[in-house]
């Protein structure tokens, strides 16, 4: 009996009075059954057809008929709704029509018992406005929801907030529903009124408000969802497209009591709440006239970063790295998330310090371009600020980086503290999107807006964004929505462009005065126990600022090789203080260049035009020369034997901007099959990345920034499709890696190729812009440094921020790339690379001069017949880089070879002064000028004057020979570009031009 149902007791819209059990919804989709109801209107004995053995056929006729009702057949369409409408089951059955005239008669009947029953569509369209309510909450509900702790400003910015429909007593203020539905749905309340909110309605199995229930009454349906999506959690997730994520999320949000916290849990979180609160009170007593950028009015985000690092280790994460802009209680988050100690803190507002270097200033945007990283168990949490997550372009770079193969972090953890102004600028002037992280929507990152006045609320929503994190390996963003209690910092006043924001602000109770006295309340903790917790962390702060008072020296060196170990001495000093040569012998060279010759995978189709470049290469090894792309495979290559991981990125720099690379091998028949050959030159190499990056410069880089920093023992090289292309990430060379290790205490080696030279192609792509790199650079022009320091090289190298290069071969390409990786320590190299000598004959380097004992040269001297005759040689020509091979040209054109010598200087920063002043006292008689091809304001010739006449004591003038000033990099005219050339080499070979100079 109890298996037996009745179609007819089914049909009846369900009443509150009548109890439904459920099975569980974690139930299957296609398990559609319906529930035991004792209740029948009609003899179970005049139906045969609802018998036992037929009632899950006649049920699933029913849920496709109130899905579809032309999805079956008419005879039982006209049943369905003949016995909801109260039809007798009798009556309400109608047997198959027949195909005969005389059927007409039955048509009609049939037709005028349904016309009969007005009630039937608006079963239906009942059952299909709930569930459109419960998807328009599942899709809106954060817009109404009570986010702000001000109640000022709704999620949509809009003035004003809608009241809490949900009363103390669990009960629907239906009056106050009503007006918030217009902002939920269209139309309305979807046609339902107040007449059906007793009716029990089946629930979608696209939604998990039912916990172990499957059918609830309108009422209570309505309550739940408010109570999910309208409470002091908003929730964005129905726009992500996978359907198995949006499943995961409803149901972490939407099962009725799921965000439950044991004591011991609020005890944990009560205490965290207590450190945050009590050290800026503590700093505000100490200096109150110091800018700290604290954390008052955000003090959860302490316990919420707490709990993202708990639940991550909890699901296997060894290792997080954090990066946060320079406010939001950056000594907070050091003090009490990465327990740095707080006497160390403390000596930083102490003017008796002998060393001052700050390791906590970071840039407001500075969060999108944190240090990442992918290994196992490492996973990254990132701080942003409100205004700088919408406006930031950063920002949108990097979150399309998150699911690229060669550089996902396989989930970041995006921490927003929202606290609703940019300075002083107003959200609704700040940004067009309703939410600061609508930017976080384009990579179906599901984004959690919650009140941070509702700790628990917060350490809920933390938690769920860690599991997410762990279980989907994809971006998560947390809107923490807060308020700033003091101005832009400690010093400034809010009330002159936001009065009404700060009396509310005056007014609000602190988070932790709020979550106390509920804890209170609850009986959770007593007031002497949560005093004590006050006194005890307080008494912790006065001890550390007393041992403060004894520091001197702020020790930096302790997070110097963080996190670097074994890579300096104790206190903080390379092992040594000299390179190996970075030569390789002759079967090493020649290995390398046949793999780079050759296709290493069997059956695999290249096409046609790399075959040759492939043969071309390969009589380049057995004539034991290389060009520009070789010298760079054996230099990669050499490294990879010796362990060392090697990571090329950026905008096509697989084949190369300039088609010369071919590091990745495209099968011309099999569609992304590919080979790289450099990952098959040795038995146990280090791996070869070479990876195109999407066309981003600014988030690209600081990604790489990033990946050099954590990885000390891998060559990090970000390539620029042109040179100029570093104009967009300009922040991320004048932020980080110029200032990397005063600034940030951090050492770096990551390698900038920057393709340069002036082709006669036009202003764009052609100059890499040197000047900028050369004017950073932290040397003294007018200090001549001791040239008799023993590994004086090595020691500029140390001392310098960066090292600028622009080789003018490819051996010496090899050599500082390999230097690079080889030195005792690590600086950012940048190289102006060129795109003309990449197959000019002349650009060519033998394997003599890559063979064991052969090192980088600094400085390529004159080896011509101007170098046998020294004093016969009236100007010695200094330059870098490409212009090198017009001047040799120009110069055997001239039969000038024994007047002019040409010195190269392949390293300017730091610069060469030992070597340089060995040439000038090489050529007593010669005139000195300098020969670029950039123009004047431009180029290398403002670096490289000042230093030389402090090499020389200033003893004789450096005469320019070069184009003269221009305000763009180059001309778009190629025969202007033809004539600037001419007119700069004449310059440089008149002997008489400098003579009418003083």
């Amino acid at each position: 009996m109890f298996h037996l149902r009745t179609c007819a007791a089914k049909l009846r819209p369900l009443t509150a009075s009548q109890t439904v059990k459920t099975f569980s919804q974690n139930r299957p989709a296609a398990a559609r059954t319906f529930q035991q109801i004792r209740c029948y209107s009609a003899p179970v004995a005049a139906e045969p057809f609802l018998s036992g053995t037929s009632s899950n056929y006649v049920e699933e006729m029913y849920c496709a008929w109130l899905e579809n009702p032309k999805s079956v057949h008419k005879s039982w369409d006209i049943f369905f709704r003949n016995t909801n409408a109260g039809a007798p089951p009798g009556t309400a059955y109608q047997s198959p029509l027949p195909l005969s005239r005389g059927s007409l008669a039955a048509v009609a009947h049939a037709q005028s018992l349904v016309e009969a029953q007005p009630n039937v569509d608006k079963l239906v369209e009942d059952h299909l406005a709930v569930q459109s309510l419960i998807r328009a909450y599942q899709i809106r509900g954060h817009h109404v929801a009570q986010l702000d702790p001000l109640g000022i400003l709704d999620a949509d910015l809009d003035s004003s907030v809608p009241a809490d429909i949900i009363s103390s007593t669990d009960k629907l203020d239906l009056a106050v529903f009503k007006e918030r539905l217009r902002m939920l749905t269209v139309g309305g309340f979807y046609g339902l009124d107040e007449s059906d909110l007793d009716k029990v309605f089946h629930l979608p199995t696209t939604t998990f408000i039912g916990g172990q229930e499957s059918a609830l009454p309108l009422r209570e349906i309505i309550r739940r969802l408010e109570m999910a999506y309208c409470q002091h959690i908003g929730v964005e997730f129905m726009f992500i497209n996978d359907l198995e994520q949006c499943q995961w999320i409803r149901q972490k949000f939407e099962t009725p009591g799921i965000m439950q916290f044991t004591n011991e849990e609020k005890r944990t979180l009560l205490a965290r709440l207590v450190r945050s609160t009590r050290f800026e009170e503590f700093l505000q007593r100490k200096w109150s006239s110091e800018k700290r950028f604290g954390l008052e009015g955000c003090e959860v985000l302490i316990p919420a970063l707490k709990t993202i690092i708990d639940k991550s280790s909890e699901n296997g994460v060894d290792y997080v790295i954090m990066g946060m802009p320079h406010r939001y209680g950056r000594l907070n988050v050091l003090a009490n998330v990465i327990r740095k100690e707080l006497e160390q803190i403390f000596c930083q507002f102490d003017s008796k310090l002998e060393a001052a270097d700050e390791v906590t200033h970071l840039h407001r945007d500075t969060s999108s371009i944190a240090p990442t990283y992918t290994r196992p168990l490492v996973m990254s949490i990132l701080l942003h600020g409100d205004a700088a997550f919408a406006g930031q372009g950063i920002v949108y770079e990097t979150f399309h980086l998150s699911d690229l193969p060669s550089y996902t972090t396989h989930g970041t953890v995006h921490v927003v503290v929202n606290n609703q102004i940019g300075f002083t600028t107003d959200p609704r002037m700040a940004r067009s999107s309703p939410y600061p992280t609508d930017v976080a929507r384009v990579v179906n990152a599901p984004i959690f807006h919650v009140n941070s006045d509702d700790p628990e609320a917060v350490m809920y929503v933390c938690k769920v964004a860690a599991e997410w994190r762990s279980t989907f390996h994809k971006d998560v963003v947390v809107d923490l929505v807060c308020y700033r209690r003091n101005g832009h910092n400690e010093m400034d006043e809010p009330m002159f462009t936001q009065p009404l924001m700060y009396k509310q602000i005056r007014k609000q109770k602190p988070v932790l005065q709020k979550y106390a006295e509920l804890l209170v309340s609850q009986g959770v903790v007593n007031q002497p126990e949560y005093e004590e917790e006050i006194s005890k962390y307080d008494k912790i702060c006065e001890e550390a600022f007393a041992r403060s008072k004894d520091e001197k020296i702020l020790h930096i060196k302790h997070w110097l090789d963080s996190p670097w170990p074994g890579f300096f001495t104790l206190d903080g000093q390379p092992r040594s203080m000299s390179c190996p040569s970075t030569g390789l012998t002759e079967d090493i060279l020649t290995h390398i260049g046949n793999v780079a010759s050759s296709v290493p995978v069997e059956n695999f189709t290249i096409h046609g035009g790399l075959s040759r470049i492939l043969k071309t290469r390969g009589e380049m090894v057995k004539n034991r020369t290389v060009d520009w792309a070789l010298a760079e495979y054996m230099a990669f290559g050499s490294l990879l034997k010796e362990g060392i991981h090697i990571r090329l990125s950026g905008q096509d720099v697989e084949r190369g901007t300039f088609s010369h690379r071919h590091h990745v091998l495209h099968d011309q028949n099999v569609d992304k099959r590919t080979c790289i050959p450099m990952n098959h030159l040795w038995p146990n190499q280090a791996p070869y990345t070479v990876c195109n990056s999407s066309l981003s410069e600014y988030g690209v880089l600081g990604f790489e920034l990033g990946f050099a920093m954590a990885s000390p023992n891998a060559l990090v090289l970000w390539e620029a499709q042109f040179g100029d292309f570093h104009n967009t990430a300009q922040c991320i060379i004048d932020q980080f890696i110029c200032p990397g290790q005063a600034k940030w205490v951090r050492q770096n080696g990551i390698v900038l190729l920057l393709p340069h030279g002036m082709e006669g192609m036009g202003p764009e792509h052609s100059s890499a812009r040197p000047e900028r790199f050369l004017q950073m650079c932290n040397d003294d022009p007018d200090v001549l440094p001791d040239l008799k320091e023993a590994n004086f090289d090595i020691n500029q190298l140390y001392d310098c921020n960066w090292v600028v290069v622009n080789c003018s071969t490819p051996g010496n390409f090899f050599h500082v790339l390999r230097r690079q990786i080889l030195l005792p320590f690590r600086k950012p190299l940048i190289i102006f690379t060129p795109k003309s000598l990449l197959r000019h004959p002349e650009a060519r380097s033998s394997f003599d001069e890559m063979l064991p004992g052969t090192h980088f040269q600094r400085v390529i001297p004159e080896d011509g017949p101007a170098a046998q005759n020294p004093e016969n040689v009236k100007r010695l020509l200094f330059c870098t880089g490409k212009v090198y091979y017009d001047l040799t040209r120009e110069r055997k054109a001239r039969d000038m070879v024994g007047q002019v010598a040409i010195t190269r200087i392949e390293q300017l920063s730091p610069f060469p002064f030992d070597l340089l002043l060995k040439e000038v006292q090489k050529y007593p008689n010669a005139e000195l000028a300098w020969c670029q091809e950039e123009h004047k304001n431009q180029g290398y010739y403002d670096y490289v004057k000042p230093r030389l006449r402090t090499t020389i004591s200033r003893a004789k003038p450096v005469w320019y020979a070069g184009r003269d000033p221009a305000a763009a990099p180059a001309t778009g005219n190629k025969k202007t570009h033809l004539t600037e050339l001419q007119r700069l080499l004449d310059t440089a070979f008149d002997l008489d031009v400098f003579k009418n100079f003083s």
